[in-house]
């Protein structure tokens, strides 16, 4: 697919409550810097597409530090909604007016994001209308009623767990959004929006390495070799 405008939208405005320790997640100190600036960096390594600017929801009473961030592109702060899907919207409503760019919405809290699938996913855009990253189920998964019933068992071959970034055009995410709020329909990912709409999205597989951080059992898992040779931005 030929060389297109990209922005990474990073709703950051969520706090962290499964996280504890009274500091949003996303702005907890890791390697000398907050885990969110950190994942922003890891868009400016090697092997990752160049990007034509940043968009992030943050809490209001981060915006200030959030903006204070130096990136080699333009940076868009924008004060975070109730929900993921409030603040994915604001910060996409921030971005310049160019349906035709590229926009890759990740998590904040996904510090390892994997350049080979993200390159993968922006390319499937020729043909399908959106692509995600995720994670092939290696697990036995059971379908279980509210008493905890087992009522079955799912074949794995077919499920995923699903990653960021999800990525589409900006005129579509922009419609998606619009469709979703005009409804009233939540979704706990991004591409949910493109199927409700009958879209055609497509999976990529991805590492396990591409770990969120949800709880402190995740944060032990940020190991400092996923960091030790990677350069700050300052660096590059």
């Amino acid at each position: 697919m030929p060389e297109r405008l990209t922005y990474l939208v990073i709703p950051a405005g969520g706090r962290g409550l499964r996280m504890g320790g009274g500091i949003p997640k996303q702005f907890r100190e890791w390697h000398g810097r907050p885990l969110l600036l950190a994942t922003i960096e890891a868009f400016f390594q090697p092997g990752m597409p160049r990007l034509a600017g940043v968009a992030l929801a943050v809490p209001p009473d981060r915006v200030e530090e959030a903006m204070s961030w130096f990136l080699p592109c333009p940076l868009h702060v924008v004060c975070g909604g109730d929900s993921r899907q409030e603040s994915v919207a604001a910060a996409l409503a921030a971005l310049p007016s160019q349906p035709e760019a590229v926009v890759l919405i990740h998590d904040g809290v996904r510090p390892f994001p994997p350049p080979a699938p993200i390159r993968i996913a922006m390319d499937a855009l020729e043909n399908w209308d959106g692509a995600l990253l995720g994670e092939s189920s290696t697990d036995t998964l059971k379908r279980v009623s509210p008493e905890g019933q087992v009522l079955g068992t799912e074949p794995r071959e077919t499920l995923y767990r699903a990653q960021t970034p999800q990525v589409a055009l900006l005129g579509t995410w922009r419609k998606a959004f619009q469709a979703a709020q005009d409804s009233g329909f939540q979704a706990t990912d991004d591409v949910a929006l493109l199927e409700r709409l009958g879209l055609r999205v497509l999976m990529v597989e991805s590492p396990a390495s591409n770990l969120k951080v949800t709880t402190p059992e995740d944060w032990a898992r940020l190991t400092p070799q996923g960091v030790v040779s990677r350069p700050t931005i300052s660096e590059l």
